[in-house]
């Protein structure tokens, strides 16, 4: 298995909240927390605890890395405190780089019903260049995976660099914004939420059988379309057809890592050759079990966890 993430890598600052504020209003909350966090780090970790890799080092064994990390850092403690916790995750960090920038931090607040609000501060996420991207970094490539958090000219340069390697490239379009074609025309598999559809489209799809044409709607320039729907599970739509996959029923504590932790599951299962309704079968048990922990990383799934589950 190899898979190339593309992305970025966050320090997470999170408080808990009794509720979110309206605008002007000042809410007193619980202590902060320090998570490790970015949606491409945490995407990385959750696609390296979900490899057989991972089993293997959890009994003791090596092997080298099969999640390879491309993004950068500061020359600062968190920069530093990030690029170990990946490396402590056996993920090759050789391209994630520090860099004279202030590593990237983001404000969670986390409600009492596990519903969250997030502000993300880039910092040396956002001189990640094209230009800093080798086509050697991509090669043997199965999967490459991409996110928003990191300038659209990188993830364009990412995309075309992964499609002309042979790998499957995913792109999770979080945070929303205008996908040129460009871009879309490097891309085999498309991952948004109920927001980011709708950022997208115009059209929220608020139950299952909107999503599918939401996704049907996407998949005009996207070969493979995959919807979140939390609470009411994923539907996805490309050319071996279409389907729904119900949620896994769980009690939230917090949903920050959730879709990180679908898309990491749903890489590591293509990798390994399964069919998208398998893969996305993974995807939602991992998705639900990281929304039972708090914090991005830390509730990310290991793969046996999400294979007993599935078992069950």
């Amino acid at each position: 298995m190899s898979i190339v993430v593309v992305g970025s890598l966050n320090m997470d600052l999170v408080v808990k909240v009794r509720r979110h504020p309206v605008p002007g209003e000042t809410l007193l909350g619980s202590d902060y927390e320090t998570h490790h966090g970015g949606k491409g780090a945490n995407q990385a970790v959750a696609a390296a605890r979900m490899s057989k890799r991972a089993l293997l080092a959890a009994k003791g064994g090596t092997q080298s890395a099969g999640v390879r990390m491309i993004g950068r850092v500061g020359q600062d403690e968190f920069g530093t405190q990030l690029r170990n916790a990946l490396k402590r995750e056996n993920i090759n960090v050789n391209a994630t780089i520090p860099i004279a920038a202030p590593t990237g931090v983001a404000f969670i607040a986390v409600s009492e019903e596990g519903q969250n609000t997030i502000i993300v501060s880039p910092g040396a996420n956002h001189r990640l260049r094209p230009e800093n991207l080798s086509p050697a970094e991509f090669e043997e490539a199965q999967v490459v995976v991409l996110q928003l958090e990191i300038p659209l000219d990188t993830v364009r340069r990412a995309a075309e660099l992964g499609r002309k390697a042979g790998a499957r490239v995913i792109l999770n379009a979080a945070p929303v914004q205008k996908l040129p074609d460009k871009l879309l025309e490097c891309i085999d598999i498309l991952v948004v939420n109920e927001s980011e559809a709708f950022g997208l489209t115009g059209v929220l799809p608020d139950s299952p059988e909107m999503a599918l044409e939401v996704a049907r709607v996407l998949s005009e320039k996207t070969p493979v379309v995959v919807v979140t729907l939390g609470k009411q599970g994923v539907v996805w739509v490309g050319p071996e057809g279409s389907g729904h996959q119900p949620a896994l029923e769980v009690e939230a504590v917090d949903t920050t890592g959730a879709g990180d932790a679908f898309i990491g599951a749903l890489a590591t299962a293509l990798c390994e050759g399964k069919a998208m309704p398998d893969a996305v079968q993974r995807g939602c048990v991992a998705g639900a079990l990281a929304a039972t922990r708090a914090g991005a990383q830390p509730s990310l799934p290991w793969r046996e966890n999400v294979l007993a589950r599935l078992e069950s």
